[in-house]
């Protein structure tokens, strides 16, 4: 035996030398974190594919995190296996690191989120966290669809966007751009951009949020070969846009990264564009807090004060194999250490803090004390779940939920292979759900079935895969089913629903709800806890009758209840429980126990008995819910299934393959565009017909087709297909399978 081969000596010494270099970085960020003017909160957001996790490797190349040689290729954030084997990111990473600018040293903590549609989710929950994003779009294929996405989860959160213009060396070396045409053809990718900004937010847009390569918040460069320049780095270094043309033309793109490495651009870019959480939280707590502004928590919040009460948003929950759950989330005021006891929202009880730690990537570094205005990773919050608020006061209002921009549309039954894992099947189930609420997790009763609603095949996938190799647990699973919603067409009623004892009487009628109400409703803009006057000028707006917006007293998802009657006994003291048979009815709609949406029921008269033992539980829920479900029978009924916009990219000679393929799945082709010999299709499709499509469109068009989908709301079902598609459900879920008649419900029991 020799000992041990130079190669191991050399390759242990290096990862002690990046070790030790994180662990120095891990100091830096701790001296910067009580400063918060020198701090940044960032996100990296764009489109599948057009390179943010490459980009987040420079940043980190830049910050010593990882070495220089490997960034743009090491994908640092993309730790997870999965990830790493479809080259794709899955989740959400943090990373805290340190940037030099002028002798001031500053503190950037960033989150590289995912592209793909199906994880949208987590874009949605990472903006909830910071301040700024970098928008990454891609030089020759410009703002696609999923940019438009991502720049409305960051302006609705209040988040403000600078632009990286990734690939310039594609449009340089492959499409062969002069350097004249290069400025009009980077010039309409911003003005594509700057479209979107100005058509979500206008005053925003308005108010300097404009981007203008001019002023600086844009940089142009290309991440996998690490080099970038923007007006301010120009200035600096003589280097311009000619210059970048000779060093990629002479493929000296190494000397062009030396001498214009890309990190000094984007976080110079970063620090002077994004604000620090003494600015933002002036402005970004009123969009996502709607709690009293004079008070001490309110006080604290737009100041950025680490002196204050805690008021810590959760974005997201890991479980650590050693630690227990992590809660990573943005701490908005007061400063957390070990051992505090806090308040997690809707819980009677405190949690205790067992760590306190910030994160790089994989790895968490503890640290003693988080102050306000940092990106923080706690272990011991045992009861909160994504979204919740955390605090060291108990009757602090919590945030405002987080809106996610699609909804569940597929589902997969999930079984255990063996019963004896029963157990740690729920137990998983139940950790999934905290963890991604994009997910929805439910537990069929009648046939113990456990039913998990995702995005798509991939999100459903990649979550059944992780449940299998993290958790050790052996699953069956059934091929991808679609959810659909029910929902009326007409008018019905009144139809009368009698209580089993024939002493109660309740009479509603039905109607489709009023098209903007329901958008007023996904987006979060009417709530039962708002003041009447308010919430009326709204539904009035929205196009819902004055004397109808008054009466609301109850809303389930988009189905609204109306109190229509007048004078009449007891109804008060019942209206909960008519709330709840609603609710109950349209949990699992009469035609194929589907959710139903956009209902509007109303109601006209109500007959109770005067005895309130008599006019219980077990006789007006039952009352409410036969005629709910009799009366959306009655009233046209109609089955709604969901669609995605469906965009493809395909050559001009490959068009028909790709025309057909969409048509034969009863999509329809909305747009077409042409940019040089490609052509760009927009087309919507029912989610029905989306499974096996990215197979299907390869040998359709040679494989030279690229697409993405995105969420695109319901639509009707033809009626043709009605009869055939509810067979199909009702024989799936173990029921009759004609559809039912209005007459199976108004059945008295």
């Amino acid at each position: 035996y020799m000992g041990p081969s130079l190669d191991l000596i050399f390759i242990l010494n290096f990862a002690r030398r990046i070790m030790g270099k994180r662990k120095k970085i891990a100091e830096r960020v701790t001296t910067l974190m009580d400063k918060p003017e020198f701090i940044r909160n960032i996100g990296i957001v764009a489109h599948i594919d057009h390179g943010k996790t490459t980009l987040s490797d420079n940043l980190l190349g830049g910050a010593g995190m990882i070495s220089m040689e490997l960034a743009g290729k090491q994908l640092f954030m993309d730790f997870d296996p999965l990830e790493q084997a479809r080259g794709i990111t899955i989740d959400a990473a943090n990373v805290s690191m340190v940037h030099e600018i002028d002798g001031k040293e500053y503190l950037i903590n960033m989150i590289d989120t995912p592209g793909h549609v199906d994880f949208g989710g987590d874009v949605t929950r990472a903006m909830r966290a910071v301040d700024g994003a970098v928008v990454v779009v891609d030089a020759v294929e410009g703002a696609m669809p999923q940019t438009e996405t991502v720049l409305r989860q960051a302006l609705k959160e209040g988040v403000r966007p600078v632009l990286f213009v990734n690939k310039v060396d594609r449009m340089i070396n492959e499409l062969k751009v002069e350097p004249k045409d290069m400025a009009l053809r980077l010039g309409k990718v911003i003005d594509n951009v700057n479209k979107l900004i100005q058509g979500m937010d206008d005053a925003k847009y308005r108010a300097g949020w404009k981007l203008d390569a001019s002023k600086g918040n844009i940089a142009f460069g290309s991440a996998l070969y690490n080099w970038a320049i923007s007006v301010p780095q120009m200035k600096k270094t003589g280097i311009g846009f000619e210059q970048v043309v000779e060093y990629c033309r002479a493929g000296k793109m190494k000397e062009l990264a030396e001498k214009v490495p890309l990190y000094i651009a984007v976080n110079d870019m970063v620090v002077k564009f994004l604000p620090s959480p003494i600015e933002a939280q002036k402005e970004r707590v009123k969009v996502i807090w709607h709690g009293n502004w004079d008070s001490s928590v309110g006080r604290a919040m737009a100041t950025c004060d680490p002196k204050g009460p805690v008021a810590f948003m959760i974005n997201k929950i890991k479980v650590d194999p050693h630690a227990g759950e992590v809660a990573t989330g943005r701490l908005f005021s007061g400063t957390l250490h070990r051992g505090m006891e806090l308040y997690v929202s809707g819980v009677v009880n405190t949690n205790r803090i067992q760590q306190t730690g910030i994160v790089m990537g994989a790895e968490r570094v503890e640290v003693e004390e988080i102050p306000a205005g940092n990106i923080a990773a706690v272990t011991g919050l045992r009861d909160a779940i994504v979204g919740s608020t955390v605090s060291s006061e108990q009757d602090m209002t919590p945030f405002e939920q987080i809106k996610h921009v699609s909804e569940p549309v597929m589902t997969v039954a999930v079984e255990a292979k063996n019963t004896r894992d029963l157990p740690k099947v729920v137990e998983v189930l139940r950790q999934i759900a905290k963890e991604d609420p994009t997910l929805q997790v439910t537990i069929n009763e009648e046939t113990g079935e456990h039913l998990l609603a995702g995005m798509g095949e991939l999100h459903l996938d990649v979550t059944v895969t992780r449940m299998q190799r993290d958790r050790g647990v052996e699953l069956k699973t059934s091929p991808p089913i679609v959810v659909y919603r029910e929902s009326v067409g007409g008018k019905a009623g009144p139809v009368e629903g009698k209580s089993p004892n024939h002493h109660n009487r309740f009479y509603i009628e039905f109607e489709p709800l009023e098209l903007g109400v329901i958008e007023a409703l996904k987006d979060g803009k009417i709530s039962m806890k708002m003041e009447e006057v308010e919430r009326r000028k709204i539904l009035i707006e929205k196009g819902m009758e004055k004397d109808e917006a008054r009466n609301i007293v109850g809303y389930f998802g988009t189905n609204v209840l109306l109190n229509m009657t007048k004078g009449i006994q007891y109804l008060r003291e019942t209206m909960e429980l008519i709330l709840e048979g609603f609710e109950e009815a349209l949990k699992n709609g009469p035609i194929c126990r589907e959710p139903a949406q956009g209902i509007k029921a109303k109601l006209v008269d109500v007959k109770l008995h005067e005895d309130a033992v008599h006019r219980g539980p077990a006789q007006v829920i039952p009352a409410v819910r036969q005629a709910v479900q009799a009366g959306i029978l009655m009233a046209n009924p109609v089955l709604l299934e969901p669609f995605q916009n469906v965009f493809i990219q395909v050559p001009q000679d490959q068009m028909g393959g790709a025309m057909s393929e969409i048509q034969g799945r009863r999509g329809v082709i909305l747009n077409m565009d042409s940019q040089g010999d490609m052509i760009i299709l927009k087309s919507k499709m029912p989610v029905a017909q989306m499974f096996g499509f990215s197979g299907a469109i390869r040998s359709a068009t040679e494989g030279r087709a690229l697409w993405s989908s995105e969420f695109a709301g319901f639509e009707p079902l033809p009626a043709n297909l009605l009869q055939e598609t509810v067979k199909q459900i009702r024989t799936r879920k173990g029921l009759k399978p004609e559809m039912p008649k209005p007459s199976d419900y108004l059945k008295v029991v």
